[in-house]
C-alpha cells in the first residue's frame, strides 16, 4: 500500500470528514426533496364502490382553467401547482342510484409531488316516481311540447286550441285557436304541433289536424311579431293535405323534427278495423306511413321538398314515405343520443307494440296488416320476410290495457337513474312503464306504480327533456321523483 507523501494532523482529518458528510446531506442523502427544477405535480384520484361496468362522474377543476371529468380511478400528471376542486355527481345503476362521498373536496397539488384524493360511491334508495300536477282545467289536453331552449309549455287541446303555461301559470289567452277549422268527431281534431329547430329566429311552427272533411292537414304557422305568446292568425301555409275518406278514426297524429332537421309525420291507416283498403301496405298512398318532408324553404309554390334518402324518391311509391306498414302510430319519439326511433303503434284487438329502429334506417315495413304485434293477423300463417318486428308487445286485455300511448326516452337531468329508459302508458289502464333498449333487444320492463290519473292521452317533453303525462281529466302532470 502506497502512502500519502504527507500526513494530515488528526484535527484536520476530522474537519475534512465533517465537511464531506455535510455535503452529502446537502445533496439529498438521507432526505426527500423535489427533483431539481420540478414545476408541476400529480394527483391520484381513487373512485371506490363502483360495480363493474358502471362509470363514475367526478369533475376536477383547478388553476389555468383546468377541467377534467373522470369515470374511473386515475393519476393526473403535469398539473400546475395550486388548489384543485373535485366535484362528484351521482350515477345511475339500473333504476337505482349510486351517491358519492364526499360530494366536493379540495386538494393542494405541489410541484414535484403527488397528492391524493378518494371518492366512494354507495347505493341509495331505489328510484320511485310520482306525478306532479302542473296544469288543470284543460279541455282534452292531447299533446305538450316546447320550443328549443324555451321555459314555457305549449299544451294542445284537441278541439283546436294551443294553450301556454308560463312561469307555472296557464295563460288565459290561447296561443292559437283553430277550432273553427276542425271537429272532434271520432278521433279527429288538432292532434299535435312541432316547433321548427330554428324557431327562436324564424318563429315557424307546424300543425297536424283534421279538417272539416276529415282529411289530414299539415300546416305551417308563425308567431306574431309583437307578442311571443300569440301566433299570427294570418300566417297559415298549407304543407300537405292527405285524403282520409270514409272513416273517422286512425289518423295517427304526431309531427316531429328528426335529428336530421326534416319533418316527420305518422299517419294512421285510414280507419275501420283490419285496414280494409290495405292502405298500410300500399306505398302509393300516404296512410299507414311515416312521412319525411323537407320544409326548411317552404313556399306557396313548393310547400315541401323530398329529402335525400327517402326510399321511394326515385322509383315506385310516394316519395314522401319514409316507412310503412303502420296501423295507428299515435305517438313516436326520436332518441337522439342513441340515434333510435321508437314508434308506439296501436293494435287492432289483441296486441299493442313498440317498434325500435335506427334513425337513419329508411324503408322499414312494420308489418300491418300482415301482422299484429309478433302474430300473423287474421291468419294462421303469413310471410314475415323483410318485416321490422316489434321490440316489445303486450296483450290487449283487461289486465294490460286497450291502446298504447307512446312516450319518450328519458334524457332529462332531474332523474339520472332513468336515463335511456323509454317510458310509455296505455289509454285505458293508465299505468306508467319503461324499458331499456340496447343491441337490438328490449329489457327490464318496469311498472312504476302510477294509478288513478284518468285516461292517458299523450306524453309530452319540455325543452329541458323532462317528461309529462296528459290525462283525459283535463290535467297535465310532470313525472318527478317520489
Amino acid at each position: 500500500m502506497r502512502h500519502l507523501p504527507f500526513r494530515l494532523p488528526r484535527p484536520w482529518l476530522a474537519l475534512l470528514l465533517a465537511c464531506c458528510l455535510s455535503l452529502l446531506a446537502a445533496c439529498g442523502g438521507g432526505h426527500h426533496h423535489p427533483a431539481p427544477g420540478a414545476t408541476t405535480g400529480s394527483l391520484t384520484v381513487t373512485l371506490g364502490g363502483l360495480p363493474a361496468g358502471v362509470a363514475g362522474a367526478v369533475t376536477v377543476t383547478g388553476p389555468a382553467s383546468y377541467s377534467k371529468t373522470l369515470t374511473a380511478s386515475t393519476t393526473l400528471t403535469d398539473l400546475a401547482p395550486g388548489a384543485y376542486t373535485l366535484s362528484a355527481a351521482s350515477v345511475a345503476q339500473g333504476t337505482g342510484t349510486l351517491a358519492p362521498t364526499p360530494v366536493t373536496q379540495q386538494v393542494q397539488v405541489n410541484a414535484g409531488a403527488t397528492a391524493s384524493a378518494a371518492v366512494t360511491y354507495a347505493a341509495t334508495a331505489p328510484l320511485a316516481l310520482r306525478l306532479q300536477e302542473v296544469a288543470s282545467g284543460l279541455s282534452v289536453p292531447i299533446f305538450l311540447t316546447a320550443p328549443p331552449g324555451d321555459s314555457r309549455l305549449f299544451i294542445i287541446e284537441r278541439a283546436g286550441r294551443i294553450r301556454v303555461v308560463q312561469n307555472g301559470n296557464l295563460l288565459g289567452t290561447p296561443f292559437l285557436d283553430i277550432s273553427t277549422l276542425t271537429t272532434t268527431s271520432g278521433e279527429r281534431g288538432l292532434l299535435s304541433m312541432a316547433f321548427h329547430p330554428q324557431y327562436a329566429s324564424n318563429g315557424y311552427f307546424f300543425l297536424y289536424y283534421t279538417n272539416l272533411a276529415g282529411d289530414i292537414v299539415i300546416e305551417r304557422r308563425q308567431v306574431s311579431a309583437g307578442n311571443a305568446n300569440v301566433a299570427d292568425p294570418l300566417s297559415a301555409l298549407n304543407i300537405i293535405t292527405i285524403p282520409h275518406p270514409t272513416f273517422n278514426n286512425h289518423y295517427g297524429g304526431l309531427l316531429s323534427f328528426g335529428p336530421d332537421g326534416y319533418l316527420y309525420a305518422g299517419t294512421g291507416d285510414g280507419g275501420s278495423g283490419g285496414d280494409p283498403p290495405g292502405n298500410a301496405q300500399n306505398t302509393n298512398v300516404l296512410l299507414g306511413k311515416m312521412l319525411r318532408l323537407d320544409v326548411n324553404a317552404s313556399t306557396v309554390a313548393q310547400p315541401y321538398a323530398i329529402p335525400p334518402g327517402n326510399p321511394f324518391a326515385t322509383a315506385g311509391g310516394r316519395p314522401e314515405i319514409w316507412a310503412y306498414g303502420l296501423r295507428n302510430p299515435w305517438r313516436y319519439a326520436f332518441d337522439v343520443p342513441a340515434q333510435l326511433l321508437y314508434i308506439a303503434d296501436v293494435g287492432q284487438a289483441n296486441w299493442e307494440e313498440v317498434d325500435v329502429r335506427p334513425v337513419g334506417q329508411a324503408g322499414n315495413n312494420y308489418g300491418w296488416n300482415i301482422m299484429e304485434g309478433t302474430q300473423c293477423y287474421n291468419s294462421a300463417s303469413c310471410n314475415q320476410a323483410g318485416l321490422a318486428l316489434p321490440a316489445i308487445t303486450y296483450s290487449n286485455d283487461a289486465a294490460n290495457g286497450c291502446s298504447i300511448t307512446g312516450g319518450y326516452v328519458y334524457r332529462g337531468t332531474a332523474l339520472p337513474e332513468l336515463a335511456g329508459q323509454y317510458l310509455y302508458s296505455d289509454y285505458c289502464s293508465a299505468w306508467l312503464k319503461s324499458f331499456s333498449y340496447s343491441n337490438g333487444t328490449a329489457s327490464a320492463v318496469k311498472d312504476w306504480g302510477i294509478t288513478n290519473v284518468g285516461n292517458i292521452l299523450s306524453f309530452g317533453q319540455d325543452a329541458q327533456n323532462e317528461l309529462y303525462m296528459l290525462s283525459g281529466t283535463g290535467k297535465v302532470y310532470r313525472i318527478v321523483r317520489k
